[in-house]
């Protein structure tokens, strides 16, 4: 590993060091900029479903889903192109799929990875197993992959891609099972902007960041409900989202404890949970099922967009409905969580119970 007190030439170009990302969505390429800034070189490499936005970057260094200029030391790549000497050279590498190329990136990548190289994932997300428990992907690859020696680490808390990417002040935590390592890669990646707290606290800061996506698209019915009122583009009523937020923080700090987290990270959820209400597809889909529509004809709407809010509600209440049936936990205490299940999986429309978070 490097100690930063020498740099080197690469292209005509100053570095330090050299990351390769693979995943070129929004936030995996957002982590270009902080890295870029740190006079990294980096290698951004697509899944095999990036491969316009790679042939865009290429022509023209613009990106075109994140919808800005690429730093120059950044070269995009397409995943066919990625070199196991590229991977050799890398100080770290970064995964920046979404939950649903989890499984991709342990079939496909972990095992090109040279021993100990530390991955930081950007990945939000939960896995449940069998006997519904639900494990953070840090854990779920290593399972997946048998290979319990992986350097695996993790981001969690709010950061929106591209405010990174326009070098908003952003503060996240570092997960991982060593402390030498999360401090070496804060190292590579800390700059002005991008403020990075450390824990090895992973299954509490994992699954915080993960239960935003669910909750936010519960707090984002109150915006539909004021729009089937009054009409689209109306004025928010911030009453309603206020008691929505509030509850989601009641039921995920309840989830963080029932999985072994410590329940002061939900301070990072929260502040996920803040900044996804206001915008993206998750906000989206929870407009639409506020406005009335049902899950099928909001899913119309948005067809073709990834939906982490619905993988992560699947997951987490099946997993609290087989711990339910085993009398390890009481699923009235999740109310709000079980009418965001019945939009998604029963074709109900919007009803919020009130009354059960009292």
């Amino acid at each position: 590993m490097l100690l930063f007190i020498k740099k080197n030439l690469y292209r005509g170009v100053f570095y330090i060091s050299k990351i390769t990302i693979i995943g070129a969505g929004m936030m995996g390429s957002a982590m270009c900029f902080p890295a870029s800034d740190n006079e990294h070189i980096i290698n951004l490499v697509g899944t095999p479903l990036d491969d316009e936005i790679i042939d865009e970057a290429k022509k023209t260094n613009f990106h075109k889903t994140l919808k800005r200029e690429l730093p120059l030391n950044v070269t995009p790549y397409k995943y066919s192109e990625l070199t196991e000497n590229m991977l050799e050279e890398s100080e770290i590498v970064i995964c920046g799929v979404s939950s649903f190329g989890i499984d991709w990136f342990a079939d496909e990548v972990v095992k090109r990875l040279p021993p100990n190289i530390p991955v930081l994932s950007i990945t939000k997300g939960l896995h449940c197993t069998q006997s519904g428990k639900m494990i953070s992907f840090i854990q779920y690859i290593k399972e997946k992959c048998n290979n319990n020696n992986l350097n695996l680490n993790a981001v969690g808390g709010p950061c929106i891609s591209f405010e990174l990417a326009d070098r908003h002040n952003t503060l996240v935590a570092f997960c991982g099972e060593d402390l030498k390592t999360l401090n070496f890669i804060k190292n590579i990646l800390e700059t002005s902007y991008y403020h990075i707290n450390i824990t090895t606290d992973i299954i509490g800061v994992e699954t915080a960041v993960a239960m935003k996506n669910a909750y936010a698209l519960g707090v984002s019915l109150a915006i539909g409900l004021a729009e089937q009122k009054n009409g689209e583009g109306c004025k928010e009523e911030y009453n309603p989202q206020a008691g929505l937020f509030a509850q989601s923080v009641r039921e995920m700090r309840k989830i963080i404890k029932l999985n072994g987290g410590n329940i002061e990270n939900i301070d990072y959820g929260a502040g996920d949970l803040y900044v996804t209400v206001f915008g993206g597809r998750t906000r989206m889909i929870g407009t639409l099922l506020g406005r009335g529509l049902t899950y099928d004809e909001a899913s119309e709407i948005l067809k073709g967009v990834t939906l982490e809010s619905v993988a992560i509600t699947k997951v987490t209440i099946s997993a609290i409905k087989m711990l339910s049936e085993k009398g390890i936990v009481n699923i009235a205490d999740f109310p709000l969580l079980t009418h965001i299940d019945e939009l998604i999986n029963n074709k109900t429309t919007v009803n919020i119970p009130w009354k059960k978070f009292i």
